[in-house]
């Protein structure tokens, strides 16, 4: 799954700077990483439906596929914000990631549906995937997660654009992409 991807440092908002700063010291605390999330995500939270947060440029889409705008990449690697602009109908396919990340609608809303991996069976049965929850995540919408147990599938279900901003543990600009694998298994879809 490949994104097309913008970052270019020097833009920024003074809204997206406190952002940042906040979720530095979060991330500074050296906790555990669902305790970081956690953390982070109450950062987060205050700063989705803000005007100021995102320049025009970085709410821009992709007819394609959804977009990434890397917003920030901490200079260490320890976390990255990234804005995901989504058209209706785009989509993810199922997936996990490289860290732990936590996610909180901007703009619109997004579906999101999250699977469990039942093993290939001793006897020969396939492994597969398990739909274990469908949720809608309105804007203001805040989740976080840390690997293992992320697996799902994201999607704009609404007739307008949505935003989200995903704040991983990891240097998204470095890496190109939050994604640690792809699922080709059967899934519940």
């Amino acid at each position: 799954m490949t994104t097309p991807t913008a970052y270019r440092a020097a833009r920024t908002t003074e809204r997206l700077d406190t952002l940042v700063a906040d979720v530095r010291e979060a991330v500074g605390r050296g906790l555990p990483p669902d305790l970081t999330a956690y953390l982070v995500g109450e950062r987060l939270a205050p700063h989705l439906g803000a005007a100021d947060l995102l320049t025009d440029e970085q709410c821009e889409g992709d007819p394609e596929r959804y977009r990434q705008h890397v917003l920030h990449a901490e200079h260490d690697g320890s976390f990255s914000v990234v804005a995901l602009v989504w058209l209706p109908g785009q989509r993810t396919s199922v997936h996990d990631h490289v860290s732990w990340c936590v996610t909180g609608v901007h703009e619109g809303e997004e579906r999101e549906r999250r699977y469990r991996l039942v093993p290939a069976a001793e006897d020969g049965g396939a492994a597969r995937l398990v739909a274990t929850e469908d949720v809608v995540n309105p804007r203001g919408s805040v989740c976080g997660f840390a690997p293992p147990g992320d697996i799902h599938r994201v999607w704009n279900a609404c007739g307008t654009r949505a935003i989200s901003i995903h704040i991983y543990g990891a240097d998204i600009a470095r890496l190109g992409s939050s994604v640690r694998r792809v699922y080709e298994l059967p899934a519940d879809r």
